[in-house]
């Protein structure tokens, strides 16, 4: 492993992972008024509604299928299905929910970009980040065919294999790359930069969506009537000009 392998995923994530959770933070509590989403719906509402319902499914799949996919060590799963099966599945999955993520956003980019209204009043850090998930989604789609030719899952295990190293603190996480081809690299280092901008974009508006689960659980809000004991004749108008 050269230098640049080494911090580009063995130190490089944690700087991300902290600015990711303390910027959020920081965010929140210094600029509430700008956690907010920013919708342009009200400039004009063509493309959004397909565009942003695609974006969002595919993505969100996306992203819990990662995190648990990798996050999850081999021996949990490993009595139920076998590595090569689980790289079909999550290849056929994936691959699906990635080609719904890029048309969405495909959609979305293009309207930011082509309505004159809507790029007007569009922000540098929109299009931006457009622009980059537009690329991260690209760069998923390119990893399959990649994927066909390790079916045993053995590039899979690997890529599993550095995430939890890093969640874990665990050294050696780099080493576990060194034989992964630069599409899976980039895929990587894009989507870490992802979470480095985060809280200094409209992104933040997703921790609002995962807070907002939170009222499904919660108790009902009990509102009781409450009659007051007014004496009679209390709260009757007083005449203009009457005395105190």
């Amino acid at each position: 492993m050269n230098t640049l392998d080494t911090f580009l995923f063995g130190v490089y994530p944690y700087i991300c992972l902290s600015i990711f959770l303390l910027g959020s933070l920081i965010r929140f509590d210094r600029d509430q008024y700008t956690w907010k989403s920013d919708s342009s719906q009200l400039l004009k509402a063509g493309q959004l509604k397909l565009g942003s319902n695609l974006f969002h499914v595919g993505v969100l799949f996306l992203f819990f299928g990662h995190l648990f996919g990798m996050l999850t060590p081999h021996f949990v799963y490993e009595r139920f299905i076998d590595a090569g099966t689980k790289q079909l599945l999550a290849m056929t999955a994936g691959g699906i929910a990635g080609l719904l993520g890029f048309v969405g956003v495909s959609l979305l980019l293009h309207r930011r970009l082509f309505e004159p209204r809507i790029r007007i009043n569009s922000k540098t850090s929109d299009i931006v980040l457009l622009v980059l998930l537009w690329l991260q989604l690209a760069l998923g789609l390119a990893t399959l065919p990649l994927s066909a030719q390790h079916l045993d899952g053995s590039m899979m295990m690997r890529l599993a294999g550095w995430a939890q190293r890093i969640v874990s603190f665990q050294s050696g996480a780099p080493e576990m790359l060194a034989e992964a081809s630069w599409i899976f690299k980039t895929h990587m280092v894009l989507g870490m930069s992802i979470f480095l901008i985060f809280p200094f974009t409209r992104l933040t508006h997703v921790w609002s969506g995962f807070g907002a689960a939170a009222y499904l659980v919660r108790p009902y809000q009990v509102v009781r009537s409450r009659r007051l004991n007014v004496p009679a004749g209390h709260n009757q108008p007083r005449r203009p000009g009457a005395g105190v």
